[in-house]
């Protein structure tokens, strides 16, 4: 079982920045991929963006790319979402995911409200 704890949400103006923080209560290692999903009130859960932990590679949705950047620090056993350049569009629940191949855990989100 592991647990993910998010943290980092908040309230900001177009423009602005925030990092989220992803802590796992495992070993990194043991988790395979780790994402930011979110979603926004009547909309569908959504990718934002994936870190393949043992290699570091990263993937991010289009419409994120060049303003989002997900990182992990194995030593903390956690990932960040730095999100730079935020848009009212992007106001949403922010959610943490780990994939070990087996399983998926879900943290239990953290808002992001970004004003216009």
């Amino acid at each position: 079982q592991v647990q993910l704890v998010e943290s980092g949400g908040g309230m900001v103006q177009a423009g602005g920045s925030l990092r989220l923080s992803c802590v796992a209560s495992a070993n990194i290692f043991s988790i395979l991929v780790m994402g930011w999903y979110r979603q926004a009130p009547g909309k569908q859960r959504e990718l934002v963006a994936n870190i393949i932990i043992a290699g570091g590679r990263t993937n991010y949705a289009d419409s994120v790319k060049g303003r989002f950047t997900i990182s992990r620090d194995t030593a903390k056993n956690t990932v960040y979402l730095q999100m730079n350049s935020l848009k009212a569009d992007d106001t949403a629940v922010y959610y943490c995911k780990g994939d070990t191949g087996l399983l998926s855990y879900w943290g239990q989100g953290t808002q992001v409200t970004v004003s216009s």
